[in-house]
């Protein structure tokens, strides 16, 4: 290296945020809470993805699977729709999001803090842009693995 010449500086990569725990509540009606742990986690492997395990006290936990886009935009607005919904609460105290799982045998409400959940998925896209989720994918695999399975539509 010569005398004039800057030091030679490694290409950084953004850290992955760690997994995000949360407490929240999960309304069981009207006026009865039930405090929940949920653990959010994202894989830029799977970048539109997040995966949601909401831990109990006693037993396995739950995993869910959201899309990114679907959590985001819950923070301020109505999103989702069909299984699984999200929108801002109307809270004075504090910023808060109703996430709402609803299927003909359940139906579950919870009560989500935002602040950490908005800087956490802020995290994710500044590794991942939105624009870039789906650049990774491989459509062509992806389309002739599903008309390669038995019952698949045929010429």
């Amino acid at each position: 290296m010569y005398r004039d010449q800057p030091p030679l500086r490694a290409r950084s990569t953004p850290q992955l945020p760690p997994p995000l725990s949360l407490d929240i509540d999960q309304m069981l009606d009207e006026f009865t809470r039930l405090p929940v742990r949920a653990e959010f986690r994202f894989d830029p492997d799977t970048p539109a993805v997040i995966t949601v395990e909401f831990l109990a006290d006693r037993g396995p936990g739950l995993t869910w699977r959201f899309g990114r886009e679907l959590l985001h935009c819950g923070l301020t607005t109505m999103s989702g729709c069909g299984d699984v919904r999200m929108w801002p609460a109307q809270h004075d105290d504090r910023p808060s999001s109703w996430l709402l799982f609803e299927t003909p045998e359940l139906e579950a409400l919870f009560e989500l803090p935002t602040e950490r959940l908005a800087a956490w998925l802020d995290a994710t896209y500044r590794i991942t842009p939105a624009e870039a989720e789906l650049a990774g994918i491989d459509w062509d695999g992806f389309l002739s693995g599903l008309l390669d399975r038995p019952g698949a539509p045929s010429e």
